[in-house]
């Protein structure tokens, strides 16, 4: 079975632009986030060996999920001034170096991914989701798994690492994180009821559903009166955190296969970022350890 990478662009853009957090082109524009996440997905390619691989753009917030839930990330920051212009750019990189980026408008990122795994399962490959969100881990199953970046192990993770993660298995993550709820995401658990209380409840309950049918079993009575009058609260977070696979649609193996890069436009590319460093490697030259040497 082949391996198709799917990466959670605007999350890994996100993360090379803190981790590094100064870094300029010649003509002084921002190139931190660009060179991280070069770096990133140079290693992440390395490291699983894809035949294939997608980033994946957010195409804007659900309206659906909007629609039930008006506050729904509404607490989320701006985009940063520097590093907003990084994204196209990043997007020129992946286009050069024959690297599949897809965003649909009005689709967020998250939703998208669930689609696209589903679609590649039913293709016969492997997936692999790099993303830290834990929304994905609902997704695992025998032929899809994690890559979280911010586990130092480097591990794909199987459903193993999701019952030690938060002690439920992936068909159980969507009823704990109704739960629980997600600051992330602005979305408001049930109060009183943290990560230990909804493990605890889905092994003995099994589903949210099972939880309200046998409400009158739940103790201690706070508990229960809690969990009886966020009822509503929950059910409507299952309809927010449950992520949507009904998209992208049609699914080709080969539109996510790599492609030979172009390599006249990643030499200019490289060349206008500055990145010298990958340009002497590009163009097969000794490094240079220079301090100016990027």
């Amino acid at each position: 079975m082949g391996r198709l990478l799917i990466i959670d662009g605007h999350a890994y853009a996100y993360r090379a632009f803190y981790a590094i957090r100064v870094l300029r082109s010649p003509e002084g524009r921002p190139t931190n986030a660009i060179y991280g996440f070069i770096k990133m997905l140079e290693k992440m390619i390395s490291s699983l060996r894809p035949e294939f691989v997608a980033v994946v753009w957010d195409g804007g917030l659900s309206a659906a999920r909007v629609a039930l839930m008006p506050h729904y990330k509404a607490q989320r920051p701006a985009t940063p001034e520097d590093l907003q212009p990084q994204f196209d750019q990043i997007i020129r990189y992946l286009a050069a170096a024959g690297v599949a980026s897809r965003c649909e408008e009005g689709v967020e990122a998250d939703d998208y991914i669930a689609g696209l795994a589903k679609l590649a399962e039913l293709a016969g490959l492997k997936v692999v989701i790099a993303s830290s969100d834990k929304d994905f881990m609902q997704l695992v199953s025998p032929n899809v798994g994690l890559f979280n970046p911010s586990d130092k192990s480097e591990a794909v993770w199987t459903d193993a690492q999701v019952v030690d993660k938060i002690g439920v298995k992936p068909g159980q993550v969507v009823d704990w994180l109704s739960l629980v709820g997600d600051t992330v995401d602005n979305i408001h658990g049930v109060p009183g009821v943290g990560s230990k209380t909804a493990t605890d409840l889905l092994i003995k309950f099994g589903t949210v559903a099972d939880l309200f049918a046998r409400l009158d079993e739940v103790r201690p009575e706070r508990l229960r009166l809690a969990l009886a009058g966020a009822s509503e609260t929950v059910r409507k977070n299952v309809e927010m955190v449950r992520l949507r696979a009904d998209v992208p649609g049609e699914f080709s193996p080969d539109d996510y296969r790599i492609k030979p890069s172009q390599t006249e436009q990643l030499r200019n590319l490289y060349r206008n970022w500055g990145f010298k460093g990958m340009l002497a490697a590009l163009e097969g030259a000794e490094l240079d350890l220079q301090p100016s040497l990027i």
